[in-house]
């Protein structure tokens, strides 16, 4: 297991949920006006309906990303999750074990498109965050905050 860091305590990884119209080539655009102002998505999970859909990203400039939704007028939320780095694919087991001993439950969850060194990540919302990166932390994961994913 990775050495565990209080960075995500200081350094939060924010969290945008995006409402979207469920009409096709609307995501492509989005990701296209980020990536013009050199905004990336590092963490994505999307939840289809019939007449819309709510996009989860984590961007590597969450505060360049916010004054986009804002000029554009793109319907969205924002909060803290927790991202936690594994050592490897099979440390999943441990992850979900250590947050069910805590009585933690996962809100949802969704890996990291890309992460520096090429190790799995994980971007967790949990029902207590503050809980589950203590929990996380205590048992040796390596949490990230937004410094250890933004350029």
């Amino acid at each position: 297991m990775a050495v565990a860091t209080q960075k995500s305590q200081s350094d939060p990884v924010r969290q945008f949920s995006i409402f979207l119209a469920n009409k096709a080539g609307r995501l492509l655009e989005l990701i296209r006006i980020l990536q013009s102002r050199h905004v990336h998505v590092v963490a994505l999970t999307i939840l289809d309906t019939t007449d819309s859909a709510i996009v989860r990203m984590v961007v590597d400039d969450p505060d360049q990303a916010r004054a986009i939704f804002h000029e554009q007028a793109v319907a969205h939320t924002e909060s803290t999750v927790v991202a936690v780095e594994l050592g490897a694919a099979t440390e999943l087991p441990k992850v979900l074990s250590s947050l069910l001993e805590a009585e933690i439950n996962i809100m949802t969850a969704y890996a990291f498109l890309v992460r520096p060194e090429a190790r799995p990540a994980l971007c967790l919302n949990l029902d207590d965050n503050e809980l589950g990166a203590q929990v996380l932390g205590r048992g040796g994961f390596k949490l990230l905050g937004q410094g250890d994913i933004s350029r």
